[in-house]
């Protein structure tokens, strides 16, 4: 797959927020906000429907986002089909992020620009983790393959103190 670094190196340039802006103004289909880590702000998006819709979408966020210097304590911000799953613990985040985007293709940002073949942002980096029509359907545990390993778990049977 395709790899992306983000360099973050050097003197620092801003204080990361650690509570939510109060004076933003997303586009209406971009709701409610969550503080995932201090900076990085979970945003609930549309469902995903096509590659054009969502290019659309994206580039009215990121064009209201440059505007808004309220969002300066938040340098990342991840788009999810439930803000609150995504900012409910750091493996949420992790697991939602790193596995429902592709650097190729779902990072977009603020006041984007290419300079000497180098991409950056004037706003935000955006990163699209939203469910897309080409990923595997979600896991769900089987309750009762849940209850057989639990019984293997028991004192006295094979699995006990190992899981």
């Amino acid at each position: 797959g395709s790899k992306v670094v983000i360099a973050a190196a050097g003197e620092v340039v801003r204080k990361l927020a650690h509570t939510p802006p109060q004076k933003i103004n997303f586009p209406k289909e971009f709701t409610p906000s969550k503080v995932v880590l201090p900076g990085i702000l979970a945003l609930q998006a549309p469902a995903y429907k096509d590659k054009i819709q969502s290019e659309e979408d994206i580039a009215r966020l990121a064009e209201s986002l440059v505007q808004q210097p309220d969002l300066e304590g938040f340098p990342l911000i991840v788009l999810a089909d439930d803000s609150a799953f995504l900012a409910g613990n750091i493996n949420n985040f992790l697991w939602v992020t790193f596995t429902r985007s592709d650097p190729a293709a779902d990072i977009y940002g603020a006041g984007s620009f290419t300079q000497d073949k180098h991409w950056g942002c004037h706003g935000p980096l955006i990163i699209d983790a939203r469910i897309k029509p080409h990923h595997a359907p979600l896991l769900e545990s089987d309750p009762q393959t849940v209850k057989s390993v639990d019984a293997l778990a028991a004192p006295g049977k094979s699995l006990h103190g190992i899981i």
